[in-house]
């Protein structure tokens, strides 16, 4: 499978300079490509090549192969929507791929530019050490803040899927980020408290509304996205290990409309706190973490999920109390609303069930302790 790894590079001011200068250069050059296949209603790369590649080698001084990517960048965005002329930004991501970019040494890579190939040094430690070997294709040459990262792209070979008799099922929630089948919450008051504190300031900073106050929100942006992507990454590991380690695989919920299906039911004030969350974040850790440990995934279904009773089977409405707690009319069956619809997706229940009619099977395996 593909992977993608940041290298922080740490080039001179001639060379940030240089580098600089010729991701300018290319990302205006790809503004021009753009603007001629939309005139031109095509995406066809060669097409593109004879009407652009002279003007790109005379006004923007592109070198050869720098000008073939470009071609393939403003490409690649008009073919995905051709409704609107593709934009990019001065200092959007910039390929490089093989032939304009080496890598010299273990801490040195060779990066064509305007003013010819430049050496320049990145920074490692010893996880970027262990998957150098596995480098290999092209890379993007993003900028930050200020900073030059080259992002490659890594071929890593993935076991084969264990043989698994039991599912380990996970429901994602609001109060609770995930609950597993056997009953463990992901997350909680901590990353609650800390969206609760984020969510606080970034409201007196727009209500202030300074340059200085915008200032700290810029900050508090990056800050967050920081703090979401951790906990996801903390969240997806223990998930995958404790799937690995007790040989079962793992089931989630489909994702998709997730914001929509569960808004309408939320307070006002409770949907800043749901919305904030990257959800699709979580799930892309998930895979590529279970598909490295040769953990299967699935994915279910989640409709009923939450209101299917996971001992009788029972589905209604009514039996979904609060947010929390869950209680079927029909076997007054009690536990964690979060733990239920989790047991559910363990099973599979979800697509096809039909509220208030159907009898779902359900084995006695999983016990919540209620009366």
């Amino acid at each position: 499978m593909k992977q993608t790894m940041l290298l922080k590079l740490a080039p001179t001011t001639e060379q940030h300079q240089a580098l600089l200068e010729t991701m300018h250069a290319f990302n205006e050059a790809a503004n021009s490509v753009a603007s001629v296949a939309w005139a031109e209603k095509t995406a066809n790369k060669f097409a593109l090549q004879k009407l652009v590649y002279g003007e790109l080698r005379t006004t923007y001084k592109l070198p050869a192969q720098l000008a073939i990517r470009c071609i393939s960048k403003a490409s690649e965005a008009y073919k995905r929507d051709k409704s609107i002329q593709p934009h990019f930004r001065p200092e959007g991501a910039m390929v490089y791929d093989p032939r304009v970019m080496s890598f010299k040494s273990l801490a040195t890579v060779s990066l064509l530019t305007l003013s010819g190939r430049v050496l320049v040094p990145f920074l490692f430690g010893t996880y970027q050490q262990a998957r150098m070997g596995a480098m290999q294709g092209q890379a993007d040459l993003l900028y930050r803040k200020g900073v030059f990262y080259l992002a490659v792209t890594l071929e890593v070979s993935t076991p084969e899927l264990q043989e698994s008799s039991d599912t380990l099922g996970v429901d994602l929630g609001i109060v609770n980020l995930a609950t597993d089948s056997e009953g463990e919450t992901f997350s909680g008051e901590a990353v609650e408290k800390t969206r609760k504190r984020h969510h606080a300031l970034r409201q007196r900073l727009q209500k202030r509304g300074t340059k200085s106050a915008k200032r700290h929100l810029k900050k508090l942006s990056g800050k967050q996205a920081r703090f979401r992507k951790n906990s996801n990454h903390v969240i997806s590991k223990r998930i995958v290990q404790k799937a690995k380690a007790t040989g079962q695989g793992i089931a989630i919920e489909e994702l998709r409309h997730i914001r929509t299906r569960t808004e309408a039911r939320l307070k006002r004030s409770q949907r800043s706190k749901h919305s904030s969350w990257a959800f699709a974040q979580l799930r892309s850790f998930l895979s590529y973490k279970a598909a490295l440990a040769g953990v299967p995934l699935s994915v279910v279904d989640p409709a009923y999920t939450s209101r299917t009773c996971s001992q009788c089977g029972h589905c209604e409405k009514a039996n979904r109390k609060s947010q929390a707690l869950f209680q079927c009319i029909q076997c007054d069956f009690r536990c964690h609303a979060d733990w239920n619809a989790a047991v559910n997706i363990s099973r599979g229940i979800g697509h096809g069930a039909y509220c208030s009619r159907t009898r779902l099977a359900a084995s006695p395996r999983h016990s919540c302790g209620g009366s």
